[in-house]
């Protein structure tokens, strides 16, 4: 009987995805990850790895006659991903945590605790399939059946031992699917809603958790047009992420959008709509997943943002620096952002924008 550690958060996933397992047979234990303390946050606001969600993952796991344990992860979650995030946006990039956290935290250190520990392998609930190709011999990560919960996004990073390692008993299911097991099992989070936020940064105020995080101070700058001209004054570049429209805090008669930072200038700068449209980006600590490598242009469809649908594109690798390049502008192209390559429903790989 194979062994697999289920990462449990409390929520309606996971619980569903330890109970399939269950059900297949396989020896499961829970594992619920402590990752911050209540002094690493600014809000009082309910948020995820709390008490009630500890409660709730043993509560599953009790009911459906399994071992629970919680592992204290804080260092590893506080150097990897809080402290990568709070640097980024101080550096003038826009990061993406959960990214972070599944190559250093969940597949990362979860997985090399579970093998360490005799666990043949782990399993979360992220909408996602794994699979093994026979031809290439490699294992590939594919779109899951609910488009809507596609999580392939976010898990560009995993290796190819990693994913050896790895299921994701979620990626046949549709969301509505899920909940109806839960039901059906009367899991006590069965009615559970999803969680929204950086987990970290649950009332999505990051601002005050890199001033507090980092002992960051603001300074204010100005806001300049595209020929370097003085619009304004800006509170602090962290405050601005490319594309944003609302919030500036200046009029200038006319709708005007954020279009590039300078840290060195501390400027935020400000133009037109179409100034955020570009067809071209490079991409940094690329890992790619279902080829080993990439030795020509590769016809491909890829997406910068989570909630973004893939456009066309060509992938290619020069002297090991990867362009993509867009069949249609795009917009907001954002420094620090993944940029996530797919061939059809499997992924290719991904990087971090340049």
């Amino acid at each position: 009987m194979s062994k697999v550690m289920v990462g449990m958060s409390g929520g309606v996933d996971s619980s569903v995805c330890a109970l399939l397992l269950h059900e297949q047979g396989y020896d499961v234990t829970g594992v619920t990850l402590t990752m911050f303390n209540s002094d690493d946050i600014v809000s009082t606001e309910k948020k995820c790895g709390s008490l009630s969600d500890v409660r709730d993952a043993e509560s599953v796991a009790h009911n459906l006659g399994f071992e629970h344990m919680t592992f204290n992860f804080r260092d590893c979650f506080r150097e990897k991903v809080m402290k990568s995030f709070a640097d980024s946006y101080i550096s003038g990039k826009t990061p993406n945590p959960c990214i972070e956290c599944n190559r250093y935290v969940k597949f990362g250190k979860m997985l090399e605790t579970a093998l360490e520990n005799g666990f043949d392998y782990i399993a979360t609930g992220h909408y996602a399939v794994v699979e093994y190709d026979e031809k290439s011999g490699r294992y590939l990560l594919k779109r899951s059946a609910d488009r809507t919960k596609d999580q392939t996004y976010v898990l560009y990073s995993l290796t190819q031992e990693q994913l050896a390692h790895i299921i994701f008993p979620l990626g046949n299911l549709s969301k509505s699917e899920v909940r109806q097991l839960a039901e059906k099992y009367n899991l006590v989070n069965a009615d559970k809603p999803d969680s929204q936020d950086i987990c970290f940064v649950p009332d999505g105020n990051y601002v005050e958790f890199i001033k507090k995080f980092a002992e960051y101070e603001q300074t204010e700058g100005n806001f300049v047009d595209t020929y370097g001209k003085i619009l304004g004054t800006h509170k602090g570049i962290i405050n601005y992420t490319i594309g944003q429209r609302k919030g500036l805090g200046i009029a200038l008669g006319k709708p005007a959008y954020v279009v590039s930072k300078d840290i060195s200038a501390n400027t935020v700068t400000l133009g037109d709509e179409q100034e955020l449209y570009t067809s071209t980006l490079t991409a940094t600590d690329v890992n790619l997943i279902s080829v080993e490598k990439i030795t020509e242009p590769m016809r491909i469809t890829a997406k910068t943002r989570y909630t973004q649908k893939e456009t066309p594109a060509t992938l290619s690798c020069n002297n090991g620096v990867y362009t993509v390049d867009f069949d249609v502008p795009q917009r907001a192209i954002t420094s620090g952002q993944a940029v996530v390559f797919y061939d059809g429903d499997i992924v290719v790989g991904g990087g971090t924008i340049v």
